[in-house]
């Protein structure tokens, strides 16, 4: 088995067995997949123990929800796994770096420029996985996030954010990698250090930047009004020494009922953001006019979205969001911010030191078809996506332990700013605006999820007396 196994050309062995590792790793997630679909089929009634923390229609609801978001997500997985095989046995990679060869050469450029033949290459490749993703998505958005209520986009919304998500792209895609790729090529035997650099300078910038100049692109971000609960997130901010400069509430709501909360920024200048559809006495999805939703400055801008409410109540109260963004500032006063930043770019310089030791292997561009070049962009294409696959699933697995770790030491930390019993409500009442099963199969769960199941951070509270 061996010698015959070692007459197959080295370059057929390496294509072969990225094919076999991908299958490997469709079917691992597809037999997990399975395990909770089954979860979510047979239980049908509200076990005993989370009899007190969810009725029997929202528990119903979002097993429905649920199933139907892993039946969707098996059948796109199985397209996106057929897509990239017949990709790469089709030789797909090639032939669209030829098609972007044969487009710089209509203008006078000629394989010299490899910088140039690159964007196009790129421009090409993010074009064709937009347009082959994009019925999926429509699916997703106006199929089953509209049968369960969370869709708030009209297909007009839909595709001019499409549209925008796609240029914003391509502003920052195409400049980062003619900058990387120059940088690789005149970096000389230390090139993978000024790589590094650069895209630590550039992750950099992007946290910081995104939330003033690419987030209100997409969605309009209002500052938080004056009043207690301003007050009361200001006070808690100080009392634990967070550098608050601001706090701004996101329509949310114009795209989905979901809801969410985050702090970004560096050093002293951090900011929070909180969805419109977490703040109870805000959120323009709930009915009645005891809702606040936060008035947007055109009022035209009401037209892109539906206007509807699909719940009658929505989010949560001050002291409940007080608890969330006491969950939140635990991440920060813990240091979890900071650890996963040292273990992102510590991660990524081992990717570009190992991808120096690589790229001057001939037989891995052979074996994707690249006979009689070795393009740079090629090459990281071939080495971080294919060839560290095997240590990108470990690394996620651990990375997802890692999550679930620090979600529980937020929680303890909301825990002892005296937040316990309002955590535990809102826990309670976001797993319900978001229709999340809190049932799950152990080893699906553990695979996956890089928050612990409700049932599980409920209990790390503690026994806490609910209203």
């Amino acid at each position: 088995m061996f010698d015959s196994l070692s007459q197959i050309p080295v370059e057929n062995q390496i294509f072969y067995a990225v094919l076999g590792f991908s299958w490997t790793m469709y079917l691992w997630e597809a037999y997990l997949a399975y395990r909770q679909r089954r979860i979510y089929r047979s239980t049908t009634n509200v076990p005993q123990e989370l009899g007190k923390i969810i009725d029997s229609e929202t528990f119903e609801k979002s097993r429905l929800y649920q199933l139907d978001k892993s039946n969707f997500s098996f059948w796109s997985g199985l397209y996106s796994e057929t897509e990239g095989t017949l990709v790469l046995l089709l030789g797909g990679i090639p032939y669209l770096w030829d098609i972007a060869g044969e487009e710089i050469k209509y203008f006078g450029f000629g394989p010299e420029y490899e910088i140039t033949q690159s964007l196009v290459f790129l421009t090409l490749a993010t074009l064709f996985t937009a347009l082959t993703g994009l019925p999926w998505s429509l699916y997703n958005t106006f199929v089953i996030e509209e049968k369960h209520g969370f869709n708030q986009q009209t297909l007009g919304f839909f595709i001019i954010d499409a549209l925008k998500k796609f240029a914003v792209t391509q502003c920052i895609l195409l400049p980062v990698t003619s900058l990387l790729l120059y940088i690789i090529k005149i970096g000389g035997d230390y090139f993978f250090i000024y790589a590094w650099l650069f895209t630590l300078a550039v992750s950099l910038i992007l946290v910081t930047i995104y939330a003033d100049y690419i987030a209100p692109l997409f969605d309009k971000f209002t500052p938080l009004p004056d009043g207690e609960l301003k007050t009361e997130i200001e006070a808690m901010a100080s009392s634990i020494s967070f550098p608050l400069t601001k706090v701004y509430v996101v329509e949310g709501s114009k795209r989905s009922s979901h809801s969410n909360a985050y702090f970004y920024g560096f050093f002293k200048n951090k900011r929070i953001v909180l969805f419109d559809t977490l703040l109870e006495d805000y959120s323009p999805l709930n009915k009645g006019e005891e809702a606040k939703p936060v008035q947007p400055e055109n009022d035209g801008d009401q037209g892109d979205s539906k206007s509807k409410p699909k719940h009658k109540k929505q989010g949560c109260n001050n002291q409940e969001i007080l608890a969330v963004l006491g969950h939140e500032l635990g991440h920060w006063k813990l240091g979890h911010t900071v650890k996963n930043i040292v273990i992102s770019q510590m991660n990524s310089f081992l990717c570009f030191f190992l991808f120096a030791a690589l790229i001057g292997r001939k037989e891995l561009f052979v074996a994707f078809g690249f006979n009689d070049s070795q393009p740079t962009l090629i090459g990281l294409m071939i080495i971080f996506q294919f060839i560290f696959s095997p240590y990108n699933e470990l690394l996620s697995f651990c990375l997802t332990v890692l999550s679930r770790r620090f979600e529980f030491q937020a929680d303890a930390f909301a825990r002892n700013m005296g937040k316990a019993s309002e955590l535990y409500s809102s826990l309670i009442k976001l797993n319900k605006d978001n229709l999340g099963f809190p049932v799950a199969d152990w080893l699906y769960s553990m695979w996956h999820y890089s928050h612990p199941p409700l049932l599980e951070r409920l209990r790390a509270l503690g026994s806490v007396k609910q209203d």
